[in-house]
């Protein structure tokens, strides 16, 4: 299961990034990566925890990865997220106890959510491109 969102989400580029409380990253496709916890941003020469809880503006790092695509894509055994972009940076989102810390979503609905406690819930119809 792991490795599907491979499939949804590698070689999309990144359309545009949005803040506020909570972090969507659009994808050609169109498909949405929606970030509704803490998440980590990874660049060649810096790292930026980012609180979507407390609301946040994207940063310049996060601004940096429009038009960039995404390289690999993997849902982490105990059901975080990671995406690795062509721009050498890594989004990593942990899983979280309480909460519903990601998902990725079409114009046509959920495609993957991560629930409270790390599991990881795939539409009926599975995952599309």
């Amino acid at each position: 299961m792991q490795n599907l969102i491979a499939n949804v989400l590698a070689g999309h580029r990144v359309e545009s990034v949005k803040g506020g409380f909570q972090l969507d990253i659009t994808l050609d496709g169109p498909v949405t990566v929606r970030v509704e916890n803490e998440f980590r941003l990874a660049g060649p020469s810096e790292v930026e925890h980012f609180y979507p809880d407390l609301t946040f503006e994207p940063s310049e790092a996060l601004l940096e990865l429009v038009g960039h695509s995404v390289g690999a894509a993997l849902v982490t055994m105990a059901g975080g997220l990671e995406l690795a972009f062509d721009s050498g940076h890594t989004l990593s989102v942990p899983p979280d106890a309480r909460r519903a810390p990601w998902s990725v979503f079409t114009p046509h609905g959920a495609v993957c959510t991560a629930l409270e406690g790390g599991e990881v819930v795939w539409a009926t119809a599975g995952p599309t491109a």
